[in-house]
């Protein structure tokens, strides 16, 4: 995939930020003359996160086996300081993976609290990091990077902060765009799995690039590159995540401690007794090029496939609806479906068309205000009432009178086209 710079390095740097909405968690933390002091660091709000949320995604739903039962103990074992640091030595990383106090009270809290969040995302990894992967690898960057998105989202697509970052990665609005994702009121990519992980792919190359260091990019994709320059300031232009620790936000604080206790859960968490959830591996999917207007609606009725099923996996599409009269887009669906697809494209494409792009229409406007006066008090002077039948629709009731859907609706207050045989409708003339 290619990706098109659009700003400077400098700007983007300005603009982007990370949130992160949490609760408190008390620890202790070393500051820069190696004295032991408490703080309160923010936790990242994927980690707060309530099973059910995160199993309500579709795929989730559907792949996710949550009535397995675990062979192993619900308890927690214990382990000594010594036994951390020799475990997360073993990691295969390039990111160093230091052991302190912060690090433990995070790897404490995912083993206990928040065990039945890593189950999940144990299993959901299987359905993502092969993605993530991927696009980390092409780009040259250390793979242990793609427990970022446990962090940001908790492995949860759906995924939206109060300041707007979204998707996975958790990506803001204008950073996503600098990096050639899509974003608008139609199509919002920085929810597209895959696209989403090429941007930032890109985007953590370019923050390398600047820093050298992987504990301060990490830091960066949190806080934004501004914020950490001041703490870089502030504390004399030392370069290393520990010794600025204490000028940086809160959240920031605990987020490159979360990210190496999240590493050390994803390599150990038989050890922790953390059993994953079973997971189905989804069918094979395929694509299609769209270059009309097309409904999911009139996809789910011609090819038999759930509404919910190609929302799944079309997440960037916000209105099940593709801009295809815009410019070509990509359709997902199962494999099996697509030849379904192929072969009966005018069919969808036709499938209750006049109702759906009803919005569409051109509708005159008379600039005349006399001629607007009389032809509205015509219109309320001369009106008619049918009677709804069995087999009536809102689309054959406007048909037959040479109306729209819409001015049905307006003549008789409705919020929505259901009707019910024996009621009456007002039909203006």
């Amino acid at each position: 995939m290619k990706l098109i710079h659009y700003l400077p390095l400098t700007l983007i740097f300005l603009y982007t930020t990370q949130d992160i909405k949490s609760q408190n968690v008390k620890v202790t933390v070393p500051d820069e003359n190696e004295v032991i002091q408490t703080d309160s660091i923010e936790l990242p709000p994927s980690m707060t996160y309530p099973l059910d949320s995160l199993l309500s995604d579709w795929k989730s739903k559907n792949y996710i086996i949550t009535n397995k039962e675990c062979s192993t103990s619900p308890l927690n074992p214990s382990f000594s300081d010594s036994t951390y640091i020799d475990r997360l030595s073993r990691i295969p990383a390039i990111i160093e993976m230091p052991y302190n106090e912060v690090v433990r009270r995070f790897i404490d809290l995912f083993c206990t609290r928040l065990r039945n969040n890593f189950a999940y995302e144990l299993s959901a990894s299987n359905f993502y990091i092969p993605i993530f992967e991927e696009a980390l690898d092409a780009y040259g960057l250390p793979l242990e990077l793609k427990y970022i998105p446990i962090i940001e989202s908790g492995l949860r697509p759906s995924a939206k902060s109060r300041v707007g970052a979204t998707g996975l990665w958790q990506f803001m609005l204008r950073t996503g765009k600098v990096y050639g994702l899509e974003c608008n009121s139609l199509v919002d990519e920085r929810r597209d799995p895959i696209k989403s992980s090429w941007a930032v792919a890109h985007y953590l190359k370019d923050l390398y690039a600047i820093y050298n260091d992987w504990s301060l990019v990490i830091a960066a994709y949190n806080c934004g590159p501004g914020t950490l320059n001041k703490a870089i300031r502030r504390a004399g232009g030392e370069k290393n995540y520990w010794k600025i620790y204490r000028f940086l936000p809160r959240e920031t604080q605990g987020y490159l401690p979360a990210f190496i206790a999240a590493n050390y859960v994803m390599n150990y968490y038989c050890d922790h007794n953390i059993c994953p959830m079973e997971t189905n591996i989804p069918l094979n999917t395929d694509t299609v090029q769209i270059t009309k207007d097309l409904y999911f609606e009139q996809i789910s009725a011609v090819c038999d496939i759930p509404i919910k099923e190609i929302q799944s996996l079309n997440p960037e599409y916000l209105r099940q609806f593709i801009p295809g009269h815009i410019k070509p887009y990509t359709l997902v669906l199962p494999q099996n479906i697509i030849s379904k697809f192929i072969d009966k494209q005018d069919s969808i494409y036709k499938y209750d068309a006049d109702e759906l792009f009803l919005r569409h229409e051109i509708i005159p406007v008379n600039y005349d205000k006399a001629s607007k006066r009389s032809n509205s008090s015509r219109s309320r002077g001369r009106y008619t009432y049918y009677r709804i039948k069995n087999g009536d629709s809102l689309y054959t009731i406007a048909k037959k009178y040479h109306v729209t859907v819409s001015q049905l609706k307006k003549w008789n207050r409705m919020r929505s086209s259901s009707i019910h045989p024996g009621k009456r409708l007002r039909i203006e003339k």
